[in-house]
């Protein structure tokens, strides 16, 4: 599979996907985003991390998708204190609304490749 910028490098299925789908405050910007640079860089050291996409419309709803090797590295990541201090911050000042959704990657394909039945 060829990669891009914006896509993450996973390895063949099943693996887990965090799904987080948020809405924005309009508050405090840089603040956020140097929260978001720090997550990711936690996130990047992590055991189990495979890989993060996301993106935000002008609308301010955004969608990110971190892969992790099994669920059990998914929850360790939900507990970090870091984390976890950055979630309460996220609830208090950056989002309106979110949700999580977790999920097990069962098959992936690309333009280049067919889908599997």
């Amino acid at each position: 599979m060829s990669q891009n910028d914006w896509q993450a490098s996973t390895p063949a299925p099943p693996y887990t996907a965090v799904i987080f789908t948020s809405q924005r405050t309009e508050v405090d910007d840089e603040g956020y985003a140097a929260m978001a640079t720090e997550m990711n860089a936690l996130a990047h050291s992590q055991p189990g991390f495979l890989g993060v996409e996301s993106v935000r419309g002008t609308d301010r709803v955004g969608i990110t998708v971190s892969y992790w090797s099994t669920p059990e590295h998914a929850r360790a990541w939900k507990q970090i204190t870091t984390h976890l201090g950055a979630q309460q911050l996220g609830r208090r000042r950056w989002y309106t609304a979110y949700q999580t959704r977790i999920a097990t990657v069962e098959r992936s394909y690309d333009m280049d490749s067919s889908p599997l039945a």
